[in-house]
This record gives structure tokens, sequence and C-alpha cells, in this order.
């Protein structure tokens, strides 16, 4: 099985050594994403609302990419600075998301990288 880079300017450029997802098959595994504008590579705000929407739609413009949407995704992993946060996650989950929603873990963590309130992995199924 072949595996597929995945990479668009739509969303924060990796910041390692990483890509921003690879597809194997119909599976698409995307890396973690942080509220960076792509543009800027800076955070939107400092407001976790905010943040929580720009790593949504950073993961939308990556699932995009790859042929897909986030209503393909079957997991999303949260993590959170600050777990009191989760029902704002929820909130705003509800804005990008269709049911059936993905399988999925919150994980309050003790930082994330670049000082970030809330990063967001996830693996999507296309369907061809």
């Amino acid at each position: 099985m072949t595996r597929q880079i995945i990479s668009t300017e739509n969303a924060p450029a990796a910041i390692g050594t990483y890509s921003q997802a690879v597809k194997s098959g119909n599976t698409v595994y995307l890396s973690g994403q942080i509220p960076l504008v792509p543009e800027t590579m800076e955070f939107v705000s400092d407001d976790v609302k905010e943040q929580i929407h720009q790593v949504f739609k950073n993961l939308q413009a990556v699932a995009h990419a790859a042929g897909g949407s986030l209503n393909e995704f079957v997991k999303l992993n949260i993590f959170l600075i600050d777990l009191s946060c989760f029902p704002i996650v929820n909130e705003v989950m509800a804005e990008y998301f269709d049911a059936p929603y993905p399988a999925r873990a919150a994980i309050g963590v003790k930082e994330l990288p670049k000082g970030a309130q809330v990063e967001m992995d996830g693996v999507m199924e296309l369907n061809s």
C-alpha cells in the first residue's frame, strides 16, 4: 500500500518533522492542528473559543486537501490545557460536524506547542 502526503497552504505549514496528513489506502491520518492562522502563522487570538474555531478550520482545510470533509472523520482527539473549556468545544464542534459524530477523546495536558490552548488531530475514512 502506498502512502500519499497531504499538504495545503490553507492550513498552517508543519512546524517540525511531520506532514499535515498522510493518506494510506482510504484512511487519512491528520496531524495535530493548533490555532495558527495559515497566512501569518500567528494565533488567531487569545480567546479559547476563537482558538477552537481556528483549529476546526485548519482541520477542515487539510481534510479538503485530502478529498474529504470533517464529516468523514472517524476519530477526533482533543487536547486542552484547561478541561473546563470542554463545553465550548462541544458548542463549536456542533457548527462543523453533522451526526453521526466521530469517536472522540478529550485529554487535559499541561502545555501545547507555542502556548496554544487547544490542539486536535484526527483520522478520516474516505469512500473512494
